[in-house]
């Protein structure tokens, strides 16, 4: 028997040994023909806490750890490449005072 496999990108790492995969798929109408995007989200135990957000990773089917977590991480394909974050603060800080006269 074949083990379900499953290829998506990690949505969410915040609890301890589990992380949240989205995995989306393109599906057509079968009335008006129409391509969508179907997105499902799976979570997966993930022993060694190795996944981070936005990386992509391949999941397997497998004995239940508990209500929700079917799934098991097999490996990581590809490391997310980094994320930018605004800081507020730095923002204010850098604009130039107006002069009132």
């Amino acid at each position: 028997m074949a083990q379900t496999t499953l290829t998506g990108v990690v949505t969410s790492d915040k609890r301890d040994k589990t992380i949240t995969v989205s995995i989306a798929s393109r599906e057509t109408h079968p009335l008006y023909r129409k391509q969508y995007t179907k997105t499902r989200k799976y979570t997966a135990h993930d022993e060694k806490n190795e996944a981070k957000l936005g990386d992509r990773v391949e999941i397997v089917a497998c004995r239940p750890f508990s209500k929700t977590v079917t799934y098991n991480l097999v490996k990581i394909v590809e490391r997310a490449h980094g994320s930018v974050e605004l800081k507020d603060n730095v923002m204010e800080a850098e604009l130039p005072e107006k002069e009132v006269k």
